[in-house]
C-alpha cells in the first residue's frame, strides 16, 4: 500500500492542524493506521494507532485528550486532528500501515513520506 501524507505546517502554540494520509495499492480497510512522528536528533516515536473498521484507538500519554485518530475507509484516508498543540509537538510526522494491532515502528511494512509540522511559542 502506498501512502501519501499531508496536512503539517508552521502554527503557534495552542492552535490545531489536520494531518491527513491517503492510501493506494491495496485494500485500506485491510490495515491498522498508526501516526510517528520525529523530531531532530531524536528516535521515531508512536503518537496513535487506530484499528481496521476505526473502532479501537490508542494514544501515547503525551497527546491524549489533545490528538485524535480517524479514518474513513470509504476515502481511504486516516486522519490526527492536533490540537493545543505545543513546540514540544514539532517534528515530522508520518502514517503508517501494519497488519496488526502494534505500536512500535518496526512492525509497520508501510510508510509515508511525512509531513512537517514546527510549534512556535
Amino acid at each position: 500500500v502506498q501512502l501519501q501524507a499531508s496536512g503539517g505546517g508552521l502554527v503557534q502554540a495552542g492552535a490545531s492542524l489536520r494531518l491527513s494520509c491517503a492510501a493506494s495499492g491495496r485494500t485500506f480497510s485491510n490495515y491498522v493506521m498508526g501516526w510517528f512522528r520525529q523530531a531532530p536528533g531524536k528516535e521515531r516515536e508512536f503518537v496513535a494507532v487506530i484499528s481496521r473498521p476505526g473502532s479501537s484507538t490508542y494514544y501515547t500519554d503525551s497527546v491524549k485528550g489533545r490528538f485524535t485518530i480517524s479514518r474513513d475507509n470509504t476515502k481511504n484516508t486516516v486522519y490526527l486532528q492536533m490540537n493545543s498543540l505545543t513546540p514540544e509537538d514539532t517534528a515530522l510526522y508520518y502514517c503508517a500501515a501494519a497488519v496488526a494491532w502494534v505500536f512500535t515502528p518496526d512492525k509497520y511494512a508501510y510508510w509515508g513520506q511525512g509531513t512537517q509540522v514546527t510549534v512556535s511559542s
